[in-house]
């Protein structure tokens, strides 16, 4: 077998062995039939960014055999991540809203009004060494798709686009080649 099809690493002091058939049989979300280049470049991602996909660390998704795979990151792998960094002071992230009398608002968390709109998602990161905390914000027209978790949870989606970016571009060492799946 192709050594870019199968790899052992550990990760959190636990060794995890993926091979092209175990990705193809238990890991592949979307029910789309997998190419080997798509399962080298998902088990390489997992490796060299030291990811368990058993613990739904990172996705290998594919709808339809046309499609292109996509490798994704759970959010849960971002954050944990972020906390492990000397240099990251915390975070907070949250929706942004116009309310009825057309003022824009910020607010923490994902507590949409039923007068308001949502439009967007955004993330504050503080990072030791920098003089200001950055600042990122998404707008929701950007990555709605209206299907699946978008259609039902727009407010929990954006905010982790927001979290996510905000962290990948504060650390881009870090969290290079990691996209999350709302993203």
């Amino acid at each position: 077998m192709n050594n870019a099809l199968m790899a052992k690493y550990e990760v959190n002091g636990e060794l995890v062995e993926l091979d092209a058939q175990t990705v193809k049989d238990y890991l592949v979300n979307g029910g789309g039939d997998v190419k080997d280049q798509e399962i080298a470049m998902f088990i390489n991602l997992c490796k060299y960014q030291g990811l368990n996909p058993f613990l739904r660390e990172a996705y290998l998704i594919k709808y339809s055999g046309n499609a292109p795979a996509s490798c994704v990151v759970g959010k849960d792998a971002f954050t944990r991540r972020a906390a492990q960094i000397d240099e990251c002071k915390g975070w907070q992230a949250g929706v942004a809203v116009v309310t009825k009398k057309n003022e824009y608002l910020e607010r923490e968390g994902t507590i949409v009004l039923p007068d308001e709109k949502l439009v967007g998602g955004w993330c504050i990161v503080q990072r030791d060494g920098w003089e200001h905390p950055f600042k990122t914000a998404v707008n929701l027209n950007e990555y709605n798709t209206g299907k699946s978790m978008w259609g039902k949870m727009p407010a929990t989606m954006i905010r982790k686009v927001a979290l996510v970016q905000g962290l990948r571009e504060a650390f881009p060492d870090k969290f290079q080649g990691m996209y999350d799946q709302s993203e």
